[in-house]
């Protein structure tokens, strides 16, 4: 196939052989399966900002910390400069965010290089080594649920443990091969003590995969392991390793953290969050 503007000068580069085919195109970026010296995989390539069907980028960027002082005071202007400096800083959050839980053992795509706007990373297959499948499109039995779920619940903690929250996590952005669920697409990701939306996200996040693994495994419904896991986070006492129950009460908490997860406006997050999507 034709060679996309973009992905030339990584050609050029060396850093990628050729353009295989197109993998998918979504809100925030286009996908291309490459060849590179080292094998096949994929380029992300991001949106730009007036391009991007992801809206309300405020509410994610909060807490972000920006090390140069004057890249600081350009992004808080609307010069051009100060755009392009918003725009580079919203991209590069996946990539370290990818790189952060990577080393922390979460099931995330291996991130390798970031030029010019676009991610060189893992390209996640199935058993057949075709592009693995998004949890979205697959019919479960009860006992997957139940193993996808607490595989899913047991790497969300890594994260959490990592400082990182997803923040618009579901079945959509979660590819399945063969040894289970990998988590994608994480350019909103949240810092978890930073960020004043983090517990609204969090728990959102949780509630969501609750939701979709309850059709095929009622019984999950009936956890809770997102106000768990947050009340253990905000007391230090979460690790990788901590026995979770999927059971929240609020008796146990202190009273300061059962205070801020009250105040959670999940109404008004979830009403900014489909605003940003239309």
């Amino acid at each position: 196939m034709k060679t996309p503007k973009t992905l030339q000068p990584l050609m050029e580069d060396g850093f990628i052989n050729h353009v295989i085919r197109p993998l998918k195109s979504g809100k925030e970026a286009q996908i291309f399966v490459v060849a590179t010296a080292e094998g096949v995989r994929c380029a992300k390539v991001y949106k730009e900002a007036n391009k991007r069907g992801f809206r309300q980028a405020g509410l994610y960027q909060e807490g972000r910390v920006v090390r140069n002082s004057r890249r600081t005071r350009a992004m808080s202007s609307n010069t051009r400069y100060g755009r392009r400096e918003q725009e580079e800083a919203w991209q590069s959050a996946e990539v370290e965010a990818l790189f952060a839980l990577a080393a922390a053992d979460v099931r995330v795509p291996r991130p390798y290089i970031f030029i010019d706007g676009v991610l060189l990373m893992e390209l996640i297959v199935d058993d057949q080594g075709n592009a693995a499948p998004r949890l979205a499109d697959l019919e479960l039995t009860e006992q997957q649920a139940h193993e996808f779920h607490q595989t899913l619940i047991a790497n969300i903690a890594r994260m959490l443990c990592a400082g990182i929250v997803h923040g618009d996590l579901s079945e959509y952005n979660i590819l399945i091969d063969p040894k289970g669920p990998v988590i994608i697409d994480l350019p909103q990701s949240v810092n978890a003590s930073a960020n004043n939306n983090a517990a609204a996200f969090f728990v959102r996040d949780i509630d969501h995969l609750a939701a979709f693994f309850g059709r095929f495994a009622p019984a999950i419904l009936k956890t809770d392991y997102g106000r768990e896991m947050w009340v253990l986070y905000k007391n230090g006492s979460l690790r990788p390793d901590t026995p979770l129950t999927g059971r929240f009460l609020p008796d146990a908490a202190p009273p300061d953290v059962v205070a801020v997860l009250r105040e959670i406006d999940a109404a008004r997050i979830e009403e900014e969050l489909r605003r940003a999507r239309l």
